[in-house]
């Protein structure tokens, strides 16, 4: 059964940012808008009400909580959304984190639609690494998916990304039964022509419609799909425990292949990652219940100790695992897009 912490426990006011599983968080997920120029099918509804571009929060607001959130551990920055590049002069908020004292790493999940324009300007603010979702190279698929057209856009994208300089560029790929399935072997032959690295992920039950568990294409399955049609591969010998992906190499040496197993082998155990929304919600998990809004403080320059007390306390509180293979599982009411990917 999973543990929750009691309700009387209180979090360390130093150290590491650990939670009650001992788990040390240093992975922060920034949502920066909840807009997208896509209505992906497992992600949001196609017709939404998204929020007053003034309750996002401000470049200064997010910059001065990775400012306070650094000294606590957090190094590695995550840029997400909805789409992240429809937010203006996104490299300016790169900059801005990147002058951060103790960030090492910051990276950026987009759709890819209008990456070919700002892939440079975004190598040249700092940013080095870079993820593209990618669910379907053929058009059809693409639309189904997506409730919209642009795969071309996307491939265009990705290799832009590639000639600014990100290395490795990565590809994530939903992997659903019956729909996307089809797609496993010409992006893992896509990725290894272009030397980029795809990553497959179980369909979870994050989106505005029904979750079917039947739709979901297994991680053996898809590992079964590439090694009869693409190449032999082997567990990566570099495997970082603490990230969702399980990595996979090419024996031929032709590349890499990550599969997050969300469904099948869930990785809560590890889990290394917090979650702070556009509009400012802090969220201990991807599908967690409840989440602290941290805006007011930020907006109003409220004492940096006490956004840092209830930043520890709300990962202290942080629950074993998210349930979805019992009948206890609880479906979030925010979908994906308004979450943060």
């Amino acid at each position: 059964m999973i543990r929750l912490p009691l309700a009387t426990e209180s979090a360390p006011r130093q150290g590491p940012l650990l939670d009650t599983f001992g788990r040390v968080h240093n992975n922060l997920r920034i949502s920066v808008t909840d807009r997208c120029n896509l209505r992906c099918t497992y992600c949001m509804p196609e017709n939404v009400t998204f929020m007053n571009k003034r309750e996002l929060l401000t470049f200064e607001e997010i910059a001065r909580f990775v400012e306070i959130v650094a000294p606590l551990g957090i190094d590695k920055i995550r840029l997400t959304g909805g789409e992240p590049l429809l937010r203006r002069d996104l490299p300016r908020l790169v900059e801005m984190i990147c002058r951060v004292p103790g960030i090492k790493d910051i990276g950026l999940t987009t759709n890819g639609i209008t990456l070919a324009e700002s892939a440079r300007a975004l190598f040249d603010a700092g940013l080095r690494r870079i993820n593209v979702s990618l669910d379907a190279l053929d058009p059809d698929r693409f639309r189904e998916l997506a409730r919209r057209d642009g795969v071309e856009r996307v491939i265009a994208g990705i290799l832009a990304a590639k000639k600014a300089g990100f290395e490795p560029v990565k590809i994530n790929a939903v992997a659903i039964r019956g729909v996307s399935e089809f797609e496993v072997v010409p992006l893992a032959r896509f990725a290894r022509e272009h030397g980029l690295e795809v990553r497959f992920i179980e369909y979870m039950p994050i989106g505005a419609d029904q979750w079917e568990r039947e739709k979901v294409y297994f991680a053996h399955e898809i590992l079964d799909q590439l090694e009869t049609h693409v190449g032999s591969l082997v567990p990566a010998a570099d495997q970082d425990p603490r990230a969702p992906a399980q990595d996979f190499d090419y024996t031929d040496g032709g590349g890499r292949v990550g599969i997050i197993a969300s469904i099948s082998r869930p990785f809560c155990l590890s889990c290394n990652r917090v979650r702070l929304t556009a509009e400012g919600k802090l969220r201990n998990c991807l599908f967690a219940l409840n989440e602290i809004d941290l805006k007011p403080l930020l907006r109003n320059a409220g004492p940096p100790e006490e956004i840092a007390a209830l930043v520890r306390q709300n990962i202290w509180e942080k629950w074993e695992g998210h349930e979805i293979n019992t009948a206890r599982f609880v479906k979030p009411d925010r979908t994906m897009h308004a979450i943060g990917g």
